[in-house]
């Protein structure tokens, strides 16, 4: 792969492994993303593991076409088996360089595939700093996908200006702060977030 290419694999194994960690008990819980329980991330990473599998695959359809929705959120009784072939299938797909060339759809946006591919690493980076924050596991995520990211928030903070996101209001956080904790912070999140 070039350098405008990331192999997504090993951040969705590691976020298969912080799912295999999550007991039935803490799936009412919440996450540093008011909009989700943990249960209704699990969900959006199942939801958005399938649409950006499509996008990569350019096969536009119900699954690229609609915004997510957190109240649709509900979590399949299946979904410890779903989710982690989910997270294998869009790694595959990404992992062509086709799925990072051209224009594709996802959340109902017509997008270029290298920014539908930003996009979905800063999902699985971000939402595995939810799921590990809120279930109390340790989470180092993957370092390429991890600094494109934080890229493609750092880029939308600075064209939204006035301390505005991607996803809301940035958090400050200390200039010498680990890149995650940036990340988190251009996110909207705050960096100590404990449940």
């Amino acid at each position: 792969m070039d350098a405008t290419t990331v192999d997504l694999g090993p951040q969705t194994l590691i976020l298969a492994r912080l799912a295999e960690g999550i007991g039935d008990g803490q799936l009412d819980g919440p996450t540093p993303c008011p909009a989700y329980t943990v249960s209704g991330m699990l969900a959006h990473l199942l939801t958005l593991s399938l649409a950006f599998r499509d996008a990569g695959r350019k096969r536009l359809g119900p699954m690229t076409d609609g915004a997510p929705d957190p109240a649709a959120a509900a979590l399949p009784p299946g979904w410890r088996a779903e989710l982690p072939k989910a997270l294998e299938e869009l790694a595959a797909v990404w992992r062509e360089p086709a799925a990072w060339d051209g224009m594709t759809r996802a959340g109902g946006l017509d997008l270029p595939g290298a920014v539908a591919g930003a996009v979905v690493a800063d999902e699985l980076v971000v939402h595995g700093w939810d799921l590990a924050r809120a279930t109390g596991q340790g989470y180092a995520p993957d370092e390429a996908a991890l600094r494109l990211a934080h890229g493609l928030l750092e880029g939308a903070a600075a064209e939204t200006g006035e301390g505005r996101g991607m996803f809301g209001p940035v958090v400050a956080v200390p200039e010498g702060a680990p890149l995650l904790d940036r990340t988190v912070g251009l996110s909207g999140r705050t960096p100590d977030w404990r449940p």
